[in-house]
């Protein structure tokens, strides 16, 4: 995602899934990258493992983005997120705070 936001600038980075096989110190390293090139990563677990919602939270941290969970059962939560995403990278923080939903508030309170 760096390199593309290089060539064109991104708005943000959005990643759905439920574990880490990558170098958490390596990932680490890369988000403090997109924080730095103001990319914010917005990731999304599926399932409540301990260790990936921590790494996920402290990518999110570092590139100024977001973390949320959500239920594989739960279609709509994860629609929601990602329309939260979708409003924020076409219109900023003003876009999110017009939305009425949870998801967008859950976001908020993290950027």
């Amino acid at each position: 995602c760096l390199d593309e936001h290089r060539q064109q600038r991104l708005r943000a980075v959005i990643f759905i899934g439920d574990a880490v096989e990558e170098s958490v110190d390596e990932l680490c390293a890369l988000a403090g990258e997109c924080g730095l090139r103001k990319l914010p990563l917005f990731l999304f677990q599926e399932g409540k493992d301990p260790d990936v919602a921590r790494c996920f939270k402290r990518l999110c941290q570092l590139s100024g983005g977001a973390y949320a969970t959500f239920d594989a059962a739960s279609a709509a939560q994860l629609k929601a997120l990602l329309r939260a995403v979708a409003s924020f990278a076409a219109g900023g923080m003003d876009a999110l705070r017009k939305l009425p939903d949870n998801a967008a508030k859950h976001l908020l309170e993290q950027l």
